[in-house]
């Protein structure tokens, strides 16, 4: 069984989101963490950090949430290899720790963006896309107003010489640098994505793709078990 946690921070808006997506996709239940805690189980096998404006974006987003205590579990358990995902918001977060490289800029059109994408799986070997198989696209759905990824090209040129981006868009919404959606960390345990897998878990809700995505943390989890 997948034992997860949400980090709650203030601002947060889809932390319950991530837990239902969690529990609707991997039979399993997700423990809401607040920022403040200062210690998390060691026997996890995700964290995620959720979409929302924490600290109100103040300063820069993701910028605060970044110090928040509990940040530094989320980092030491990442060390240990626990799967760790930033999903809108906590992909800010994660550039912000740096725990990933880049950073996330205001989208090219100076406007919030929110309607559902297509994405190209550029790399399906990851601990996050295994479950998709053979499938090379999915669809899931933005809302942000910085949403646009940016790296200097060497950094960008290490990223996708390494494998180490996972998500494209198709249609590019934000302008981010290269259509970059999603990337991981040098070892790979630790995924930043802008459109939310949180909001595409059901058909119901236009697409069951992102399901997949904590599909295939739950499978990566037993494997490593």
């Amino acid at each position: 069984m997948l034992k997860s946690a949400v980090i709650v921070f203030p601002g947060s808006n889809c932390d319950r989101d991530c837990a239902v997506a969690i529990e609707r996709s991997t039979g399993s239940r997700a423990s809401m963490v607040w920022h403040q805690e200062t210690k998390l189980a060691d026997d996890l096998d995700l964290i995620v950090l959720p979409g929302g404006f924490s600290y109100g974006d103040y300063l820069r987003c993701g910028a605060m949430a970044a110090l928040s205590p509990v940040m530094s579990e989320v980092k030491r358990l990442s060390d240990k290899g626990c799967a760790v995902v930033g999903i809108c918001n906590g992909f800010q977060v994660l550039c912000e720790a740096q725990m990933l490289p880049g950073a996330l800029l205001r989208n090219a059109g100076l406007k919030y963006v929110c309607k559902p994408v297509e994405l190209d799986i550029t790399n399906s070997q990851t601990r996050f896309t295994r479950a998709y198989g053979e499938q090379r696209q999915a669809v899931m759905t933005v809302g942000n107003g910085e949403g646009a990824f940016f790296a200097d090209e060497a950094t960008l040129d290490r990223l996708e010489g390494e494998g180490r981006v996972v998500f494209k868009y198709r249609d590019n919404p934000n302008g981010s640098s290269r259509a970059i959606a999603g990337i991981v960390n040098a070892a790979g345990n630790v995924l930043g994505i802008m459109p939310h897998p949180d909001r595409a878990f059901e058909a119901e809700l236009g697409s069951a793709d992102g399901a997949k995505l904590f599909q295939s943390v739950a499978e990566s989890a037993l494997q490593l078990a």
